[in-house]
């Protein structure tokens, strides 16, 4: 039996990723479950508001980070990926497809050396704070975290 094409509405070029993406996709949901105020927060005393170039997006340089160690890609690879994947784009707060990188490789490194130690610790704690099992779950999950590994060397 010959199958009949299926008449779907195209989504306009104009829609935002939300309403592209599959919001089951744990991508999608991390997006919505990290507290995203508290980086804004807390790193924007690094930034001076009278000098230099703008500034990337705190959230940006956020997930940046996150994505890079949730699927172990060196920075390269993820700028690349990142103008690919629209989940990318997505948890990083983009409200559309962006077609360009979104910064360049060293400017992770700048960021992550802007942040410090602290800045990844916070990070760390939010992304343990959100993978926390629910009060209704009795799965008996521990979290243990090397801290060591991001403490500075003297």
């Amino acid at each position: 039996m010959i199958s009949t094409q299926k008449h779907t509405p195209q989504l306009g070029l104009f829609h935002g990723l939300s309403d592209q993406l599959d919001q089951k996709h744990p991508l999608y949901q991390l997006a919505n479950k990290i507290n995203w105020s508290v980086f804004d927060s807390s790193f924007k005393k690094h930034y001076s508001e009278k000098m230099g170039k703008p500034a990337k997006p705190i959230r940006l340089m956020v997930s940046l980070l996150i994505l890079k160690h949730v699927r172990n890609l060196s920075d390269e690879n993820l700028i690349d990926q990142w103008a690919e994947n629209i989940y990318f784009q997505y948890f990083s707060g983009e409200q559309h497809f962006q077609a360009n990188i979104p910064c360049v490789p060293t400017e992770l490194v700048a960021f992550g050396l802007r942040i410090g130690e602290p800045g990844v610790e916070l990070i760390l704690q939010e992304s343990i704070r959100v993978n926390e099992p629910s009060e209704d779950a009795n799965d008996g999950i521990v979290v243990s975290v090397d801290t060591e590994r991001y403490k500075k060397k003297i």
